[in-house]
């Protein structure tokens, strides 16, 4: 007998895990989603599931054995191993991305393309879209907001995560902000991030949770009731407050980057 299980963490779709297999809906997006994983399957990226089939409705994806981590993180996910690991394979996924992305179509994605494009972005690179074994990152789940755009809209955003660079209000963080500085710093150096990127990093992080927020008033406008939901429960104001303290820090986080 097949084991059905259904897969919780996000909290925008409803996620089966059958056997080997993960059936997910789909969207308008989802055709340029299939296309960037079997690009990633030809460069031989194994860090990101296969597709499997598509039905109405429904993709069929391979299932990635391991751990995935909600918030607040579990210890593991909030591990230096973790963080180090995280940005190791954000670096190989953006690298395996560059060749597709010259030629990758600019429209039909969820979110819009964002220039200049240098990689086909993630979109939404962290704790609770990766899998873990043990202390270590080893595949990418969710793909929905994938987007053609620059390495370091990405890796902003994964920063803010998997620092995490958060107010001390915000229960889903953790670490004073010298602390917070110093695994920033981590992360940029394990993912290899040039200095000139770095400079721009705190205010492409802050760019990305306004871009965020408007990504989820619009999504409820549009009558996505998930959205809606977690506009409900307050979720924009905290991303808003993230991004003033990401301001108030700029100071402690760029001594540390640039040391």
């Amino acid at each position: 007998m097949v084991e059905v299980e259904r897969l919780t963490g996000g909290g925008v779709n409803e996620v089966l895990r059958i056997g080997d297999t993960v059936r997910r809906p789909t969207g308008p997006w989802s055709p340029r989603v299939h296309d960037l994983l079997r690009q990633l399957a030809a460069q031989g990226f194994e860090a990101a599931p296969r597709v499997r089939d598509t039905m109405p409705g429904f993709e069929i994806l391979d299932f990635i054995p391991g751990d995935v981590s909600n918030y607040p993180p579990t210890a593991a996910a909030a591990s230096i191993e973790a963080l180090e690991s995280a940005a190791l394979l954000l670096r190989a996924y953006h690298d395996a991305t560059v060749e597709y992305a010259r030629r990758a179509p600019r429209d039909g994605w969820q979110v819009a393309a964002t220039e200049p494009v240098e990689v086909i972005c993630h979109g939404d690179y962290a704790p609770h879209n990766c899998v873990l074994h043990g202390n270590r990152v080893v595949g990418i789940i969710d793909f929905d907001h994938a987007q053609p755009g620059p390495r370091l809209w990405d890796v902003a955003y994964a920063a803010y995560r998997w620092v995490p660079m958060t107010a001390p209000e915000n229960t889903d963080g953790f670490g004073t902000t010298e602390e917070q500085a110093a695994r920033l710093r981590t992360f940029c150096d394990r993912y290899g991030l040039a200095n000139d990127a770095r400079s721009s990093l705190v205010d492409v992080a802050v760019a990305r949770l306004h871009a965020l927020v408007d990504f989820m008033h619009s999504q409820a406008a549009a009558g996505n009731s998930a959205f809606a939901g977690h506009l409900a429960d307050g979720h924009h104001i905290q991303y808003l407050n993230d991004a003033s303290y990401i301001l108030a820090q700029r100071a402690v986080f760029e001594r540390d980057l640039h040391q």
